[in-house]
């Protein structure tokens, strides 16, 4: 019955065709974050550049994550995501053909990371988007997005193991080849879906003012607002993973393969994070999990900090990642239960653009960091700010359930007189 409750949204068809899809590819991509990584510290051994490298891959989906949140809202998704993931194909098939030719140079990855960043930008607030359309059953939604968790962890945890060999074995262009490859598993998947006519929206011409409508209402909704604000400041002053090169090579004196450990150790506990979140029945306390969940996630990464090697790293990050996705795919659950479908690629744009688009400037403040203070001292600091965020956060508490209860108990969510009330 467990098993049943947390695999429920895969009884929807389309569903379980594009999560099956989704997660080849993206044991592809974690192949390629990881040997971009290491590639770049194998080439210039500057953790500056690799926050440069970071801020390059993610910049865009800052300055464009609201403007595709509008493109998203008006017109066919299936089309963007068709037309994302053939160009995120031809970018990795680029990145493929420099390395294994020896041309590749810093400059080539930077660009390529900006090109990334451009498709990222339109492909991810349409697949969030998405959504709604493969999940007809409102009630299976949250089901679905803890199993997306679960997916892109499960690759988390696959693809950093796979690369870690794979680039012993072949080198990075390796990586890239096979990335390059199986953006076809979505391909294929998105033609086989049974889809009726897209939603889109009328007056494609008024992007200004669909942008400030947008905008307007995540601003002036309290919960969407303490959401994206959580989450904005805690990708601001989080940005750890661009530093797991350093780690491996400086501090465990290790090699790819220690890379890849870290790396899929933070996707294993985001695995069971997205799985636990997956096996709840309600979105009821979800509040209350994601305050919890914020605290944990400052508290390992100071601990982070003082680790020496691999063993505790390992034990660590898992803490790490599970708290991690429950902090985020928590807050995301929240995000599709409220938002209005007219506004719900505006609003997912948003909340990528704050855990994304904020990103790049915390990979630059980190390798800046990293280059003055050390390694340490930067980890630490990282998990002191997400801890004070998440005190403010948790302040928040009471207003948020007050604004959110009288909306659960309109959609049949929680009981007219709940005992206790909860968010």
């Amino acid at each position: 019955m467990r098993l049943k409750s947390i695999s429920r949204a895969l009884r929807h068809r389309n569903y379980k065709l594009f999560f099956f899809g989704q997660g080849v590819s993206l044991i592809g991509t974690w192949m390629t974050q990881v040997a971009t990584a290491w590639l770049v510290y194998r080439l210039t051994g500057s953790a500056l550049l690799l926050g440069v490298v970071g801020f390059s891959s993610q910049i865009a989906t800052f300055l464009l994550a609201p403007v595709a949140g509008v493109f998203t809202d008006q017109r066919d998704r299936r089309k963007i995501l068709m037309t994302t993931q053939i160009l995120s194909a031809l970018q990795s098939l680029a990145l493929a053909v420099l390395t294994l030719t020896h041309q590749i140079q810093v400059s080539h990855i930077i660009v390529l990371s900006v090109c990334q960043g451009l498709i990222s930008a339109f492909d991810i607030p349409a697949r969030q988007a998405f959504l709604v359309e493969i999940v007809k059953d409102r009630a299976d939604l949250g089901n679905a997005i803890a199993l997306n968790s679960v997916m892109f962890n499960g690759a988390r945890l696959i693809g950093p193991s796979i690369a870690g060999f794979v680039i012993a074995w072949g080198g990075e262009g390796v990586c890239f080849l096979i990335d390059a490859v199986s953006y076809l598993s979505v391909i294929v998947t998105l033609l086989m879906l049974r889809l009726g006519s897209s939603a889109v929206t009328s007056g494609r011409h008024r992007l200004f003012h669909e942008l400030k409508e947008g905008v307007s209402y995540a601003v002036n909704f309290l919960p969407i607002r303490a959401l994206l604000l959580l989450v904005a400041f805690t990708s601001l002053v989080a940005s750890y993973s661009v530093l797991y090169p350093v780690v491996a090579r400086d501090v465990l004196h290790g090699g790819p393969s220690t890379l890849g450990f870290l790396s899929a150790v933070t996707g294993l506990g985001a695995l069971v994070g997205g799985l636990y979140l997956a096996s709840r029945r309600s979105v009821r306390g979800l509040l209350r999990l994601i305050a919890g969940s914020s605290f944990v996630y400052g508290a390992s990464l100071m601990c982070f900090a003082f680790t020496k090697t691999l063993g505790m790293a390992l034990i660590v990050l898992f803490v790490t990642g599970f708290s991690m996705i429950i902090q985020l795919a928590a807050s995301n659950t929240v995000l599709q239960t409220l938002v209005e479908d007219d506004k719900r690629g505006r609003v997912m744009s948003l909340y990528m653009m704050a855990l994304l688009g904020m990103t790049p400037w915390g990979s630059l403040l980190a390798g800046a960091s990293t280059a003055r203070l050390g390694i340490s001292t930067t980890l630490f600091l990282q998990g002191a700010a997400s801890f004070l965020i998440a005190v403010v956060f948790a302040g928040q508490l009471p207003r948020l359930k007050a604004v959110i209860r009288p909306i659960y108990v309109k959609m049949g969510i929680i009981p007219v007189f709940p005992s206790p009330p909860e968010g």
